[in-house]
């Protein structure tokens, strides 16, 4: 496995229950356990509403190994992403004191009556 499929705090994995992908989350804290070669890893479910939750899982665990939890299989895949590229922004920089003189457009949310 190559270094950058390592999950680490910040990134997003989707979570597979029982060999499906269930939910998606995101890695807020690995911390060591007391127990050696343990973490407790907090993640933020991504669902309505959010939660949080710690679960005590191994490096490999938390890299993909297939680990169980009442005797379910559990998976953790790392999602790519990419930052968006800025190369093609033509804009300037926008100083202090000025406003920007770019496309962009501010719609109002407006709520029906």
């Amino acid at each position: 496995m190559e270094a950058q499929d390592f999950n680490d705090v910040g990134d997003v994995v989707l979570i597979h229950y029982q060999d499906q992908p269930t939910l998606y989350a995101r890695i807020e804290a690995i911390e060591p356990d007391v127990k050696k070669d343990w973490y407790q890893v907090t993640f933020l479910f991504l669902t309505l509403p959010a939660q949080t939750v710690t679960w005590i899982l191994r490096e490999g665990y938390i890299n993909g190994e297939m680990f169980t939890m009442g005797g379910q299989p559990v998976r953790l895949e790392k999602v790519p992403w990419s930052r968006p590229s800025v190369e093609g922004s033509r804009e300037e920089p926008v100083k202090d004191g000025e406003k920007s003189q770019g496309s962009a457009k501010v719609i109002p949310l407006k709520r029906k009556q």
